[in-house]
């Protein structure tokens, strides 16, 4: 059974870089052919992809959000992290991390979220 959960600040500051990590269990992220990546849903609205780290190490990005986005992953430790810059309280939301099959594109298991408020 993969799980996976996030982890970071609940607040950040306006300008300033939001950080969140991913750690996977039970499921190596290495493994072929599963794509790892970050979604939010902000209050009051549906769901927005952000990104994805593949499991050969290649990135691919919101073409909205991509400017502000990196994501990267530490094999060693099983963990891929989201780094959003120069946030505003519009990226205030519920950050998720989920694993997506690269045969069917679906999103097999997720994290539980969590909450990221941006604020001075």
């Amino acid at each position: 059974q993969v799980q996976l959960q996030e982890s970071g600040p609940g607040l950040v500051k306006p300008s300033q870089t939001l950080s969140l990590t991913c750690t996977v269990s039970g499921g190596s992220i290495t493994t072929n052919y599963y794509y790892w990546s970050w979604i939010r849903q902000p209050p009051g609205k549906g769901l927005e992809w952000i990104g994805y780290i593949g499991y050969a190490g290649s990135t691919y990005y919101n073409p909205s959000l991509k400017s502000r986005t990196s994501i990267s992953r530490d094999t060693s430790k099983n963990q891929f992290t989201l780094q959003l810059s120069s946030v505003t309280p519009e990226d205030t939301a519920v950050y998720y991390c989920a694993r997506q099959s690269a045969y069917d594109r679906e999103y097999d298991y997720w994290g539980q979220g969590t909450q990221v408020t941006v604020s001075s």
